[in-house]
């Protein structure tokens, strides 16, 4: 499978869902808010959202500072 993540190509094994693709990325779900094909997607949900092929991801980190 082959989607689209933070712009640039990237191949998948699929199926996954979004805490899926994040566990794969060994990115903690807690410090990151999810884009899928321009939607944001609440953190309750990371476990029950398909992440098709062609989808757009974006994980934004968030940062502190002042």
């Amino acid at each position: 499978m082959r989607i689209l993540l933070n712009g640039d190509p990237f191949e998948l094994e699929g199926p996954v869902t979004v805490e899926g693709l994040l566990a794969h990325l060994d990115i903690d779900p807690r410090t990151v808010a999810v884009e899928r094909n321009l939607v944001v997607v609440k953190k309750a949900a990371f476990g029950d959202t398909p992440v098709d092929d062609g989808d757009q991801i974006e994980i934004v980190n968030f940062v502190g500072g002042g």
